[in-house]
């Protein structure tokens, strides 16, 4: 079974979770930015952490034989934070590097003012580089919410077929189905959906346009919950191409639509600025 993670923050996870991963079946990932917990104070600390993206993850990834690639974007939450602002403007040099495969996570937390601007202009930066869009739907009013960023999609320069809902739940399928965009599930304990939830969407709605992720964090949260997805759509009754379909190449084909999608991973370097993943050791 192979499986591609298409929304996991790696940067909160320990290289023993790289391990697991593998042996569970993932082969690929995609990172999106997102914030760490708390604030972020100035615009620099983001330039450090999107490097982290372009460089240290995915050696600490290649060390497992996962394939890293991530998105870069001004996440919702802290698009509320004039000191972050000016990160916008520094979006574009990042979005031009080989492994961004999507400008993301964008979208909505609060629905306010200025995570209208910013989501309309990081859709905007997307039309303009070529690349798909990962829209973060949010976690509460999320029918309200879902609508409004339906219409700012709409208004964009980037069609909805390159656009990626996220967090959907029961309450939204129906209405990002008819969108035109892709859907993405994030199994999640306590606070999003669960492996039995999922599998009763993927009967109703069907497969197509389907992705279904952790979004692991530094939260309360579980990186193997998409094997977990597939062995219960096994055992419902789906079938492995179904399974490969969801977990597979579904994630393959948005993430594709960069042009920028590298499945093979490289024999990993024993050093990466000179250090490796060990503490202590040669």
């Amino acid at each position: 079974m192979r499986i591609f993670d298409p929304h996991i923050h790696m940067t909160s996870r320990t290289t023993d979770d790289y391990q697991a991963m593998y042996t569970a079946g993932v082969r690929a990932l995609v990172e999106p930015s997102f914030w760490l917990g708390q604030p972020r104070t100035s615009p620099a600390s983001f330039y450090d952490y999107f490097d982290s993206l372009l460089g240290w993850e995915p050696f600490r990834a290649a060390q497992y034989g996962i394939a890293h690639h991530c998105t870069i974007a001004l996440n919702p939450k802290e698009a509320n934070d004039p000191r972050c602002a000016p990160v916008l403007d520094e979006l574009p040099r990042y979005l031009v590097k080989d492994s961004v495969v999507a400008v993301g996570e964008i979208g909505y937390d609060s629905m306010t003012p200025a995570e209208d601007t910013a989501l309309a202009a990081q859709l905007q930066l997307a039309a303009d580089h070529g690349l798909p869009a990962l829209v973060h739907t949010p976690h509460r009013d999320k029918l309200a919410g879902l609508h409004r960023t339906i219409d700012v999609i709409r208004e964009s320069a980037l069609p909805p077929e390159r656009v990626l809902l996220d967090h959907l739940n029961e309450t939204t399928v129906e209405h990002a189905t008819d969108s035109g965009c892709w859907l993405g599930f994030s199994i999640y304990p306590d606070t999003k959906m669960d492996e039995e939830r999922m599998v009763a969407v993927l009967k109703t709605y069907g497969t197509e346009k389907t992705l279904v992720n952790s979004a692991a964090d530094w939260g309360k949260s579980d990186p193997l919950t998409t094997r977990r997805v597939a062995d219960a759509m096994l055992a419902a009754g789906f079938t492995e191409d179904d399974v490969d379909q969801v977990l597979w190449r579904n994630p393959v084909a948005f993430y594709g639509l960069s042009g920028r999608l590298q499945l093979d991973t490289a024999p990993p370097q024993a050093l990466h600025e000179g250090n490796s993943i060990l503490r202590g050791g040669e």
